[in-house]
């Protein structure tokens, strides 16, 4: 190759005063300039009128490679001042450089255009990278599609990027590489898709796992294998059954070709368990399973790889009823269970734990027939009555009603506490509501006994005599006096009656209450008798006419000349006699 000739003074005189007849040195702008020596690490350029500078060598060399310039070579600098004291221009290559590539930088933003650069350095949250000249920023999180931690071999060499955001006034720009490797990633994915059909059957390799299923590599695009399609069986973890990096055989379910998203499946491979399940597990049978799964509503329970069954909370217990799943059955524990229903459609089996066992209120009633007396712990109360507990885990309740024949059951209640042990009578077992009817009062006799509401016609006998009855004529002593009647109790029972001022006598004058006193005895007439209300009514006022009506039946009547006085007076000397 011809050595090249230096051109001599007189060409290099030219040469500037064609620079100067055609160039412009102002101050900020962009002018040409000729190389007329290299000194050292520095390129001496003229820029016209007699006037040089100096330019370090590495600002014509491109990152990572050695500068080319030689003598006679025509550059573009950027003119910072025209004389310095030395007496020389202030020029740079670098500032030239980037004032041109801003300029294509911005054409190529504004046209949405990828731009050639070169990561160089490593900055506080991300790289530098020079494209052509211009500095711009590359965030961490915009270097790949996925987080990497070697950045070193994508250092010094040239690559394809994309501007994010310019700011020429305060020298800023941004950029990503992840934007360019994203599309052209999408491009390949759409040309992949294009080749796969769903039901096909294709090999892959499983890239990544997450808690709701892994990521299959089908070849340049993946798809997603959903926990719930990797095996029949529940599984509860895809770590379970898959590796990263095991090579798998997976059907491609669904291709969404908007969005490039396959869904594959595993479990499609194998035949449908649920296939004939009604035949395989008929209602009513029984069989032992694995718990599988515990939750809030109940405990899931494996029949057999793929078949799992719902006992649900309500069918765990016969008389665990507010208490969580977790406190009956445990994972992994085999139980026996009842089928309860199948629906082949939603793929649901309902199942019973408390049926596999004998039910306590058809136990209870075999045990202790109504009538039975039993003894339980008072294990609440309530404002209509107390639960006892009984044999079997079951509870009985006394009603208000039932506590004393007497007293009302709200006074009586308060008597009773807590873990009191206490002594009742079974009246009624409702095996399908699950109730057991007790009574307390039922262990004394009624003090009505079997006394009846039937009238006693004109009868008065005493009390003491027979039943009590209305119409009968019974002894009463005095328990209290109040001026508008007297508290009475029976004589020969425990039941407490009131006789009204207006029925303590015939007269008016006599119906007065400061004419008895407490202990005193009076003999009277029962004038209302309601065994349900458990209510008695007595009156001295009723006896009195009673009598007076028997006298005059049997001594005469008011036209026989005698008096009232006289027939009393007789009936009452004969009664006496």
């Amino acid at each position: 190759m011809a050595a090249t000739t230096a051109p001599s003074r007189e060409d290099f005189a030219k040469m500037l005063d064609e620079s100067f007849t055609t160039g412009n040195l102002q101050e900020g702008a962009v002018i040409k300039g000729i190389v007329v020596g290299i000194e050292k690490e520095l390129a001496v350029i003229d820029v016209g009128l007699k006037t040089e500078g100096r330019v370090a060598l590495r600002e014509f060399a491109a990152p990572g490679r050695q500068s080319e310039i030689k003598i006679g070579d025509t550059v573009e600098v950027y003119l910072e001042r025209v004389e310095n004291a030395l007496g020389e221009a202030v020029l740079s290559r670098d500032k030239a450089r980037r004032e041109e590539s801003w300029g294509k930088l911005e054409t190529s933003f504004k046209n949405n255009e990828k731009v050639s650069g070169v990561i160089f350095n490593q900055v506080k949250g991300g790289f530098t990278v020079d494209l052509d000249g211009a500095v711009a920023f590359l965030p961490r999180s915009q270097v790949d599609i996925r987080p990497i931690r070697d950045v070193g071999p994508l250092m010094n060499q040239p690559q394809q990027f994309q501007i994010l955001k310019m700011d020429r006034r305060r020298g800023n720009i941004v950029v990503s590489r992840r934007t360019v490797l994203e599309e052209t990633r999408a491009e390949q994915r759409q040309e992949l898709v294009q080749n796969l059909e769903e039901g096909q059957v294709i090999d892959g390799v499983v890239k990544n796992i997450t808690d709701y299923g892994a990521f299959v590599d089908l070849g340049g695009i993946d798809g997603l294998l959903h926990v719930t399609d990797i095996a029949w069986r529940r599984v509860n973890h895809p770590t379970e059954v898959l590796n990263i990096g095991q090579q798998v055989k997976v059907k491609i379910i669904k291709i969404n070709h908007e969005t490039h998203r396959i869904s594959l499946g595993m479990k499609q491979l194998l035949d449908d368990p649920w296939q004939g399940i009604e035949a395989k597990f008929p209602v009513g049978a029984r069989f032992k399973g694995r718990v599988t799964n515990i939750t809030d509503y109940g405990a899931f329970v494996e029949l057999e790889p793929g078949i799992e069954g719902l006992i649900h909370v309500s069918e765990m217990s016969w008389t665990k009823k507010n208490v969580h799943p977790g406190k009956i059955v445990s994972t992994s524990q085999e139980v026996e269970v009842q089928v309860l229903e199948v629906d082949p459609v939603k793929r649901r089996i309902s199942l019973g734990l408390k049926q596999t066992m004998r039910n306590p209120w058809e136990a209870f009633v075999e045990k202790h027939p109504p009538g039975t007396v039993i003894e339980g712990e008072v294990k609440n109360k309530t404002e209509f009555g107390l639960f006892l507990g009984l044999d079997g885990d079951v509870d009985g309740m006394v009603h208000l009603s039932d506590l004393d024949w007497k007293r009302p059951g709200e006074q009586v209640i308060e008597e009773f506490k807590k873990g009191d042990m206490v002594k009742a009578q079974v009246l009624d077992v409702d095996v399908e509501k699950e109730r057991i009817s007790l009574g307390i009062k039922q262990l004394a006799a009624d003090p009505m006994g079997g006394a009846s509401a039937s009238s006693a016609g004109g009868s008065s006998g005493s009390a003491g005599g027979g039943e009590l009855k209305k119409g009968a004529v019974v002894t009463c002593e005095v328990t209290k006096v109040e001026e508008m009647g007297l508290e009475v109790t029976i004589a020969g029972t425990d039941l407490t009656a009131y006789i009204k001022r207006n029925d303590l006598a015939r007269d008016r004058a006599d119906q007065r209450t400061d004419r008895f006193q407490v202990g005193q005895k009076v003999d009277a007439r029962v004038t209302q008798f309601d065994r349900k209300s458990r209510k008695v009514g007595v009156s001295i006022k009723a006896l009195e006419m009673a009598e007076e009506k028997e006298a005059i039946a049997q001594y005469g009547s008011s036209d026989s000349g005698a008096t009232l006085g006289d027939i009393l007076g007789t009936a009452l000397k004969e009664k006496k006699d």
